[in-house]
């Protein structure tokens, strides 16, 4: 076996890994797989005759290309003066249950709660966190991928840590079925036009988050409460017929097909039969990197 083809074998039994680690920290499959191709041009021109465990040597390189990443995305949406919440892009998934490249790329659950409170965190301390608590990376390894002694690499995971925490990032209930048939009895009352329906089936302290891009910048992206969420479902009844059931990040979900192509994803978060949170990402351009063929959309 010749040095190009050891090198290819041996980044692919690793890229699995890679592209987890890479997702949980830039929360978009497309920024992940642009990640994992910087990795591997990286790897491909690199002397690793002395590295002695090239998966922890992988991972150094790739959470490095998306600390670079995250700190240019924040430093562009500074320039923007773009205060809200980025929702991430989801991992959309066909109704009956994750296929195994999304259940690989998922992990343990990675709701899109927990991925918009990953994107309030600083860049160093989503990569702290994300290294250390998500996988295991000692701090000593952490701490020269964000330029910080070992102490403060863990105080930056601490830090993180406490955010997270301090969240209350709602988990879902886990009868994917329950799910289902609620955020389907949701559809049926927005479609219906059944204001008291939807208010049954909205907890009371219910959010909304919505990333429209540039069809609407100036649009309220934060809704709370049940009648105002009810409200906002009520004005976009007129998609509800276009609504194709689906797994978003593992839990049900929305894809809204309409002709021109997907139009929106909504992401539900149902607890004890109510539906606590819906994450709408509705930007066109980020749309565009979604792969939504195993719905059967082309």
């Amino acid at each position: 076996m010749g040095e190009a083809d050891w090198q290819a074998q041996a980044f692919e039994e690793h890229r699995s890994r890679l592209r987890a680690v890479a997702y949980r920290m830039l929360g978009s499959v497309s920024e992940a797989d642009d990640a994992i191709q910087d990795a591997w041009l990286r790897f491909s021109r690199a002397d690793t005759s002395d590295v002695e465990n090239l998966g922890s040597w992988l991972t150094t390189v790739v959470a490095r290309v998306c600390l670079n990443m995250l700190r240019a995305r924040r430093s562009r949406r500074e320039q923007a003066l773009d205060a809200d919440p980025r929702l991430p892009e989801p991992i959309i998934s066909n109704e009956s249950g994750l296929d195994p490249e999304a259940e690989a790329l998922l992990g343990d659950a990675v709701g899109l709660a927990m991925l918009v409170v990953l994107e309030q965190l600083a860049p160093t301390e989503r990569v702290a966190f994300v290294l250390h608590d998500v996988f295991g990376v000692p701090f000593d390894e952490i701490a020269p991928i964000v330029g910080r002694s070992t102490p403060a690499a863990r105080q930056l995971a601490s830090r993180a840590r406490r955010r997270v925490q301090g969240s209350a990032a709602p988990v879902p209930d886990a009868d994917l079925s329950r799910q289902h048939a609620v955020v389907a009895a949701f559809q049926a009352a927005a479609r219906d036009g059944d204001f008291e329906a939807l208010l049954a089936v909205l907890d009371p302290d219910v959010v909304i988050r919505a990333d429209r891009g540039v069809l609407a910048p100036r649009a309220p992206r934060v809704v709370r409460g049940a009648e105002a969420v009810a409200r906002r479902a009520m004005s976009f009844r007129h998609l509800a017929q276009y609504g194709r059931p689906a797994l978003v990040n593992g839990a049900a979900g929305v894809v809204v097909v309409r002709e021109q192509g997907v139009f929106a994803v909504l992401g539900f978060t149902v607890r004890n039969d109510r539906i606590v949170e819906i994450d709408i990402l509705a930007d066109p351009d980020r749309l565009a990197n979604l792969d939504i063929s195993m719905l059967g959309v082309t």
